[in-house]
């Protein structure tokens, strides 16, 4: 969407901050010994606390409040009591929703307790290169720039990044226009950012991967090639300079 005045601005930064509260609160609520399942209904509580409704289960009937993906799960994890979280996981929670009729979305990688697998460096990187990337977002800049921005970042790092999974324009929908802000140099893509557009900027960081597959249960996806990928992700509005970033209390950067 478009914010063309305050009251669309206030409704944007109130459902962004819900899930920006949402997946903190989550992050840190996230204990060894637990179910995926009981990190999603704490979540799914929150939200409705706040009002707010699950955008993938609203939007996709999708079988849980949030995405939680754990280890070589890259996303769309769907919580479960038989996932048992354990130390050292790899740990990946979306959280997106809607609140009187605006829609935010945002998500973070972590690792559980002490990093025993060495993923905190995969991490590291992902918030790293999504605040450089945010950085260089404004109006008129290309939106295949900003791929071409994090896919280098990515490989400077060692890294690879996911072709088929990206950001995307949100507000009034979890989808919208721009449907597509690749983490790559999409030379097809000649589209702008433009000033006052909300867009969902998301960074997915791989090991070895750069395309994500989905599962037999039709929502979990896994890289085409194995190991772990990052992601991170905030909704922001494009400005004429530094973006409004108005997921930012989820303490990501933190």
């Amino acid at each position: 969407m478009s914010i063309t005045n305050e009251a669309e601005l206030q409704g944007m930064q109130k459902a962004s901050e819900a899930v920006a509260h949402t997946l903190k609160a989550m992050i840190d609520y996230a204990k060894i010994g637990m179910s995926t399942k009981e990190l999603d209904n704490f979540g799914a509580q929150l939200l409705s606390e706040l009002g707010a409704k699950s955008a993938p289960y609203l939007t996709y009937g999708f079988p849980g409040f949030t995405c939680i993906s754990v280890n070589n799960e890259f996303c769309h994890g769907i919580p479960s009591e038989q996932r048992i979280l354990q130390e050292g996981d790899l740990i990946n929670i979306d959280v997106s929703a809607e609140l009187d009729g605006f829609w935010s979305d945002n998500g973070c990688s972590f690792v559980l307790g002490n990093d025993i697998h060495g993923h905190y460096k995969l991490v590291n990187a992902s918030k790293e290169i999504l605040q450089k990337a945010i950085a260089n977002i404004k109006g008129g800049v290309k939106i295949s720039d900003i791929g071409h921005l994090i896919e280098t970042e990515a490989k400077k790092r060692g890294y690879k990044v996911i072709k088929n999974l990206t950001g995307h324009g949100v507000g009034r929908s979890l989808h919208e226009e721009p449907h597509e802000v690749a983490n790559y140099r999409d030379r097809f893509n000649q589209t702008r950012f433009k000033k006052n557009s909300v867009v969902a900027i998301e960074t997915f960081i791989s090991t070895d991967s750069t395309y994500a597959e989905t599962l037999g249960d039709g929502w979990t996806m896994v890289g085409n090639r194995g190991g772990y990928m990052a992601q991170h992700e905030h909704t922001i509005m494009v400005t004429d300079g530094q973006p409004v970033i108005l997921t930012e209390k989820n303490g990501v950067w933190e």
